[in-house]
């Protein structure tokens, strides 16, 4: 497809391993929660799935794949939305359930390399990170509005910052002066305050840009809501694969994926517990460790290196409870 203007062509990551994940491929219906620039999608159509339902909450993604719903008429349904609202999004579409759910959690290439979307530090452009440029608070308005300690914590919680609380008293006061409303400006500032030549090699500013990014889009809580949407849409048999880039996000999916599959860590018999019976697996896990990209694609594609895959199967078992929905509801 083509790509947004100045971006480089996307390339999707662990290809060969999520069409080995959903293998048979043939006649199945699969929600592409992060359609981006469609590269699974397009592998799945060719190896022989029936229909892909695609979303995404990134309205410019969608609006350039028209050549693929052209090529593939009546096959590629797009749908601008988050994939957090799965079911109410195909139920709309007349779909109760699906033979598979794909989440890729990264931010795509268009995004990264196109300037005004500011999510990059490589590239100086507004501080946005808006991965649905309809509403929301942008990267600007937190660094600019939030206190030092949510600043803080923003920075330690989501990105793993070992010098949040330095990095976000600089910004603050930095902003005494001027607003910071650039991409250029906020690394510039972490460069100065996070020291460099760790065993990571990484940017000083990487952790800061990841961790407002997430909080930008809620990105865990979008995740949290999108495993749940996933098992309620996914047919017993059908498939759930998620590739994830940093470790927040597969701890979680991790979690959620040995909780269901009854794989997680049971209390001991010895310890009062109040918990009614544990409910039936509703997961049978497909990888039993993560899968890492190869050698080979790491060379071939820098971007995957941090990629983690995990899949699981649905089993008939029902739905269980969402204890994060119900506390949500109460407070």
């Amino acid at each position: 497809m083509t790509a947004m203007a100045g971006a480089a062509p996307h390339t999707p990551v662990m290809l060969a391993e999520v069409l080995a994940a959903f293998a048979p491929i043939a006649g199945r219906l699969i929600a592409d929660g992060t359609f981006g620039a469609g590269g699974y999608a397009v592998a799945l159509l060719e190896a022989g799935a029936a229909r892909i339902i695609g979303i995404d909450r990134d309205e410019s993604a969608l609006s350039a794949a028209s050549a693929l719903v052209d090529r593939f008429p009546a096959r590629l349904v797009l749908i601008h939305g988050d994939f957090a609202e799965m079911v109410g999004l195909l139920a709309n579409l007349g779909v109760a359930s699906v033979d598979g759910v794909v989440l890729d959690l990264g931010v795509s290439s268009m995004q990264i390399d196109t300037a005004e979307r500011g999510f990059s530090f490589r590239h100086d452009g507004p501080l946005d990170m808006r991965m649905d440029r309809r509403a929301g608070p942008t990267a600007a308005d937190l660094v600019n509005g939030l206190p030092q300690a949510e600043l803080a914590a923003i920075l330690a919680g989501y990105g793993e910052e070992r010098a949040a609380r330095r990095v976000a008293r600089a910004i603050v006061e930095a902003r005494r002066n001027a607003p910071l409303t650039t991409t250029g400006q906020l690394a510039s500032l972490c460069r100065r305050i996070v020291k460099t030549g760790g065993d990571d090699g990484i940017d000083p500013a990487t952790r800061t840009f990841q961790a407002l990014r997430i909080a930008v889009n809620d990105e865990l809580g979008q995740l949290d809501r999108g495993l749940h949407a996933a098992e309620r849409l996914l047919r017993p048999g059908g498939r759930l694969v998620v590739v994830a880039f940093h470790s927040l996000e597969d701890r979680r999916v991790k979690a959620f994926l040995k909780q269901r599959s009854g794989a997680a860590a049971r209390p001991s018999r010895h310890v009062p517990t109040t918990a009614g019976p544990a409910a039936a697996p509703s997961f049978r896990l497909i990888t039993r460790r993560t899968v890492r990209p190869s050698d080979d694609e790491i060379r071939r594609n820098p971007r995957a290196r941090s990629a983690r895959l995990r899949a699981a199967e649905r089993t008939a078992a029902p739905v269980w409870p969402d204890v994060t929905s119900e506390r949500r509801k109460a407070a």
